[in-house]
C-alpha cells in the first residue's frame, strides 16, 4: 500500500524490506465533532530500524537538501541521521514525536526542532495555553542548542521562535475540519517542501500552516495531503 502511493504521488522511495516483521500501524480515533484525534503507533518493521541501516543510506543523506526525521524508529538511529546530516552541512529538521525523553546532544543537531503544543509541552514540563507560555518553550528549546523552534499549535496556527526573531503565524481556513489526524506531517511536508526552495522560514512555516490547513478538511493521512497547486490557491486567498 505505501508503495503504490508513493509511486502515485510519484515520490523515489528507498524501502527496506524485513522478512517475517509487520509493517508499522498506527490505531487512529477520531472525534466526530470537531475532527481531535488519539493515535496509538504499532512500529513494527520501524522498530528495528538501527544506526547500521541509516549507516548504508549515509550517501543519499549527506546529499540531501532536507534530511529530517521523527521518534517512529529509535532514538539512536534518529541521533545518527542527523548527525551525518549536520556533518555534512545538510538542513537538519526533528520533529519529537511521539514524545519521549531526547538527550541533550540531539537539540545540537536539530537546525529547526518541531514539536506539537502537546509534544512541546512534555519536552519543556509546562503547559502551552498562551502565546507567552509557547515563547518560553521556544526559548528553553534554543537554550538547549535548537537552532530555531517551531511550535505547532492547532487551529492557532504556529509559533516561529529564533534567536532574534519570534513571530507567531496564524492558521489558515480550507473548510470545515473533518480529521486533524494528518495535520502535523501536512506541515512538516509543507515546510520541508518549501524552505529548499529558498522560502524564509516564516514564509516555509506559512507553507506548511496552508497544507496543514487542506489536510484537515479531508478523512486519513496520506490520502488526505493536498496538490501543490491547492497549496498556492490556499496562500493566494489570503
Amino acid at each position: 500500500m505505501a508503495l503504490a502511493a508513493y509511486a502515485s504521488a510519484g515520490v523515489k522511495a528507498n524501502v527496506m524490506r524485513m522478512e517475517g516483521v509487520s509493517t508499522g500501524a498506527a490505531f487512529i480515533f477520531v472525534n466526530e465533532d470537531n475532527g481531535d484525534n488519539a493515535i496509538i503507533v504499532v512500529p513494527g518493521a520501524a522498530g528495528l530500524i538501527g544506526i547500521e541501516d541509516v549507516e548504508a543510506n549515509r550517501a543519499d543523506i549527506e546529499n540531501a537538501a532536507i534530511f529530517m526525521t521523527q521518534l517512529e524508529q529509535p532514538l539512536e538511529a534518529a541521533l545518527h541521521g542527523l548527525a551525518i546530516a549536520k556533518a555534512a552541512g545538510v538542513t537538519t529538521v526533528f520533529n519529537p514525536a511521539p514524545a519521549r525523553a531526547i538527550p541533550e546532544e540531539l537539540y545540537a543537531l536539530s537546525d529547526f526542532i518541531v514539536p506539537n503544543e502537546i509534544e512541546a509541552a512534555e519536552l519543556v514540563d509546562h503547559a502551552i495555553e498562551t502565546d507567552e507560555q509557547a515563547r518560553a518553550a521556544g526559548e528553553m528549546l534554543l537554550q538547549r542548542g535548537a537552532g530555531a523552534a517551531i511550535i505547532t499549535l492547532g487551529d492557532r496556527g504556529a509559533l516561529y521562535h529564533a534567536h532574534g526573531q519570534s513571530e507567531f503565524i496564524p492558521a489558515y481556513s480550507a473548510g470545515k475540519v473533518v480529521d486533524t489526524t494528518g495535520a502535523g506531517d501536512a506541515f512538516l511536508g509543507g515546510f520541508a517542501t518549501a524552505l529548499p526552495e529558498g522560502q524564509t522560514p516564516v514564509d516555509a512555516v506559512r507553507f506548511g500552516c496552508a497544507t496543514a490547513a487542506i489536510a484537515v478538511t479531508r478523512p486519513g493521512t496520506a490520502p488526505s495531503m493536498p496538490s501543490r497547486t491547492e497549496i498556492d490557491a490556499v496562500l493566494q486567498s489570503v
